[in-house]
């Protein structure tokens, strides 16, 4: 959401071109980084904490490998799953750091993200809390703002779940390990980079499920035109 005009009714321009663009480019990225993925986690399906980790360690989670529909090419290939996703890295990482240039200079970040004065209050945090629970979703001048509970999601995915995967994905590399040998005290070791690079994975995608069920929930046909032509229509006022 960018500052639409302030009226109460009818359509308005929610949502700039670059916020547009990446947020489609980052939904494809994303599926070929997620689904490539666990084709190169299917070569070794167990997860370690610290530097070293191979079959006769001990492993925190062992699991059955996932099935080929799921991943990328789509049957177990290791080096064409490492291809699809070491040619998606770049990209997603260089479209990260471009949005997020742009959105601090375009003042998206201050404007619309950024916490007001109440907005943390207990009470004010527990009633959005039970506006979602009970599906009563914003209307009139209130839909036009994000609320708390989209605020911090969005903080969060954006500042801290999006560069956590791609750090620890760079401390898995072994060029990178040579270059920026601090990223392995950060997270010590490849082996607990894996790790976080697996669970931030998943809760990415935890972040994508709910926030089309909010989408199919909210109107779907209302809200993807908002994310294609920037055009939204405000939902009338309750009585």
């Amino acid at each position: 959401m960018d500052s639409p005009t302030p009226t109460v009714a009818g359509d308005v321009k929610r949502h700039r071109l670059s916020t547009r663009l990446w947020h489609w480019a980052n939904a494809l990225l994303l599926y070929t980084l997620f689904a490539s993925g666990l084709g190169i986690f299917n070569a070794h399906p167990r997860l370690y904490w610290g530097q070293y980790g191979a079959n006769l360690d001990h492993a925190w989670l062992t699991l059955a490998r996932f099935p080929g529909w799921i991943t990328l090419p789509g049957h177990y290939s290791l080096a064409l799953s490492r291809h699809w996703h070491l040619a998606a890295a770049p990209l997603f990482a260089f479209a990260l750091l471009a949005y997020m240039l742009w959105s601090l200079a375009n003042r998206h970040i201050a404007r619309d993200l950024a916490f007001r004065r109440g907005e943390l209050a207990p009470r004010h945090v527990w009633q959005d809390i039970k506006n979602h629970a009970r599906l009563r979703f914003p209307t009139g001048q209130a839909a036009l703002r994000y609320n708390v509970l989209q605020k911090a999601s969005y903080i969060g995915v954006i500042f801290v779940a999006l560069p956590l995967v791609i750090l620890t994905g760079l401390t898995m590399s072994p060029g990178m390990n040579a270059a920026w040998p601090w990223l392995l005290d950060l997270f010590g070791g490849r082996q607990s980079a894996r790790s976080i690079h697996f669970i931030t994975a998943f809760a990415l995608v935890a972040f994508f499920l709910v926030h089309i069920l909010m989408v199919v929930l909210a109107g779907p046909l209302n809200e993807v035109r908002s994310m294609i032509t920037g055009r939204y229509r405000v939902p009338e006022d309750r009585p």
